[in-house]
């Protein structure tokens, strides 16, 4: 049986390096949002404007998703994980494809995050770096972030930030 894998956390919190970890480790097929949307040259000038683009991109990598899984292909989200409708819409995939799933969910501080955030805003490292992110962006954002709960009844696989799931 396929399995979705979706990931929680923070902004720069590690999730499209742990996603690219878990691609790997995994053979799987890995969607990561912010990534089509720049290839898709999405105008994001603020949440709202994300909001509006990643729901319309979600639309259409969902029955792809449904589909990959359905043919025994792993997935991976590079999103979908940080708020529990986020999370309620991942699992409306793996449950239509009758998929097994697992949450990834990353551990971190907003300090930590925003160190990381400045870091990445400074060196643009290629395949980490779709445009830049301020600490107020980082701040707007995390307002909405909830982490997952047991009674939402996922398989949950924690990590903590900055520690690397593979070894080199």
């Amino acid at each position: 049986m396929a399995t979705l894998h979706f990931i929680c956390g923070k902004a720069a919190s590690g999730k499209t390096t742990l996603a690219r970890e878990l691609a790997t480790l995994h053979a799987a097929v890995l969607f990561c949002e912010d990534e089509w949307l720049t290839l898709l040259e999405a105008k994001i000038d603020s949440l709202a404007d994300f909001v509006r683009h990643a729901k319309r991109l979600r639309a259409v990598i969902a029955p792809l998703a449904v589909r990959l899984l359905r043919l025994g292909v792993p997935v991976v989200f590079d999103f979908a994980g940080n708020t529990p409708k986020d999370r309620a819409w991942a699992r409306s995939i793996f449950e239509s494809a009758d998929a097994d799933h697992s949450l990834h969910a990353i551990v971190a501080s907003d300090e930590l995050c925003k160190a990381q955030l400045r870091l990445r805003n400074e060196t643009k490292p290629e395949g980490l770096y779709y445009g830049f992110v301020s600490e107020d962006r980082f701040d707007e954002v995390t307002r909405y972030f909830v982490p997952p709960s047991d009674q939402e009844n996922f398989h949950v696989i924690y990590y903590e930030a900055g520690v690397p799931l593979l070894k080199e």
